[in-house]
């Protein structure tokens, strides 16, 4: 079960067939090409002195060298350790300092924000890749040896395999631990829901720091070709074209914005089989249009970092659903995958109700779940009960399983794909110097399925512009995660404890939505 060991399958059955197009620099690799990279990396990285379990951290964004990294460590027993370069350094340089990687792969792209980490972070190897790098890293792989390393055989499928950080400060930073066992699972449920076949060919969209770098390794197991590319509409909608991708993940403003070009209907997407949606909200409407523009059938998955693949929102259910079967399913993220089982539970771990107005918590247990977080033992157990993981999601379902996401008890707002913690824009916000309190909400958005709304009460005597408070947010915070719209207001909702209520904040921006469908 080593998932090191992928490309090492395909380079055996068919060493010439295409395995990777990198679009950004027009370049293909073959199976016996990726093998030779990954063994050469991976030997590279042992001669460094790198043992099992130690992190590899990476800071890029898509490249063949990135996923390149995620096959090597995995092969040998070392855990690929990806970095969201949409951070401030201060941010990075936490969650660098909380993992401890022994070495950190950069490409030169991001020279600047290494620099600003080395000063305040201790890894004993900075390696740079891409066109205008120092070298090092082609001067550690093109040194190493291309044989198979005898570490291989001595990877377990409890081992870590990678290691992803759900935020990006302290305090919010917590990283999870998947092994070679759960992303072997996560592919499973995968496979399953997305209907995999030998001819497909995978376009990954979305950054390799997330979780679906998982879904794009799946394809690659199954011997697909994988495409890819730092999103933009048109070079997608081209993808498509010229590599006859069959089948991609887009969140919701993705598709929007592929649909949204003037020349969408000039390009040849015949070749497209399925899109999966998934990484927050799709309203009911974009669905519809989504089902009218492409040529193809649509999945939406719902997971979490912590748990990839939970529930899917068929194929069929989305066919049935613009037929006018079961139409308030497009509001549903579905049930739960192949792997997975799904309930919905009270505080007292008691299943709720499945009568559609009954929230409770999703509780998932499947093979697929995290193996725990790093560092955090208190967290993990409060997490992890008995084999059941508590995602922190409050949803209702009907006599027939499906699930409708109502709230996030953890507070966590989803725009265009981005994880948002509503803290650290608070936070944020609460640094003007004329701001008494302030609550932050996600609100439907059609393009970016979230978009971060403040709410904020002045204190006495003071004044501050909706402009102002965003340009103050936006001093401390990456660019996705600053409030789009900020409204004042004399007072905050809250519980007799004092504890603001942003159910009631959120109500009539959903309800609304919801009314719609």
């Amino acid at each position: 079960m080593n998932q090191g060991l992928i490309p090492a399958k395909w380079a055996a059955l068919t060493p010439r067939g295409q395995a990777v197009y990198d679009s950004t620099l027009d370049r293909r690799m073959t199976w016996s090409e990726l093998d030779e990279l990954v063994r050469r990396l991976a030997n590279g990285l042992l001669g460094l002195g790198l043992r099992k379990g130690d992190r590899v951290a990476v800071l890029s964004r898509n490249s063949v060298e990135y996923l390149a990294t995620y096959f090597a460590a995995g092969r040998v027993g070392l855990v690929t350790q990806p970095l969201n370069w949409r951070l401030a350094a201060p941010a990075l340089a936490d969650v660098v300092r909380d993992a401890a990687p022994r070495v950190v792969l950069s490409h030169a792209e991001f020279r600047g924000v290494v620099e600003e980490l080395q000063r305040g972070v201790d890894v004993p190897h900075w390696l740079e890749f891409g066109q205008a790098s120092d070298g090092s890293f082609a001067d550690l792989v093109g040194r190493s040896s291309g044989l198979e390393p005898a570490a291989a055989a001595l990877v377990a499928e409890d081992d870590p395999f990678f290691l992803l950080y759900t935020g990006g400060t302290t305090g919010e930073s917590k990283g999870v631990v998947h092994t070679h066992r759960s992303a072997a699972a996560g592919m499973m449920n995968q496979t399953v829901a997305e209907r995999i076949v030998p001819s497909d060919v995978y376009m990954l969209t979305g950054q390799m720091f997330h979780i679906p770098i998982v879904l794009a390794m799946n394809y690659l197991k199954h011997g697909c070709p994988l495409v890819l590319m730092n999103f933009e509409p048109k070079l997608a909608l081209q993808l498509i074209e010229n590599e006859k991708v069959s089948a991609f993940l887009g969140v919701t403003t993705m598709l929007n914005w592929m649909m949204a070009e003037g020349d969408f209907g000039s390009y040849d997407l015949a070749s497209l089989r399925n899109i999966q949606y998934g990484g927050g909200p799709m309203p009911s409407q974009i669905v519809r249009q989504a089902l009218d523009s492409f040529p193809c059938t649509l999945i939406q998955g719902y997971g979490q970092t912590e748990g990839p693949g939970m529930t899917f929102l068929s194929q069929e259910d989305h066919r049935d659903a613009v037929r006018g079967i079961h139409p308030e399913r497009l509001r549903s993220c579905g049930r739960e995958g192949f792997l997975a089982t799904v309930r919905l539970v009270d505080t007292d771990g008691n299943e709720v109700p499945r009568d559609g107005r009954t929230p409770g918590e999703i509780v998932v247990r499947c093979p697929a779940n995290m193996a725990g977080y790093l560092n955090r033992p208190d967290l993990t157990a409060r997490t992890i009960r008995d084999g059941w993981m508590w995602t922190g999601d409050l949803a209702t379902w009907d006599e027939d399983r499906y699930v409708y996401i109502v709230d996030r008890s953890k507070d966590m707002i989803i725009s265009g794909g981005e994880n948002i913690y509503s803290v650290q824009v608070e936070e944020a916000i609460a640094s003007h110097p004329a701001v008494l309190e302030c609550a932050v909400i996600g609100v439907p958005d059609d393009e970016w399925g979230e978009s971060v709304k403040g709410f904020v009460v002045l204190k006495p005597g003071q004044e501050a512009t909706e402009a102002e408070i965003i340009d103050r947010a936006r001093q401390h915070l990456a660019s996705y995660q600053k409030p789009r719209s900020v409204e004042f207001v004399g007072e905050l909702p809250k519980a007799p404890t004092g504890k603001i209520l942003k159910r009631e904040l959120r109500r009539p921006y959903w309800e609304e939505r919801d009314r719609n469908v």
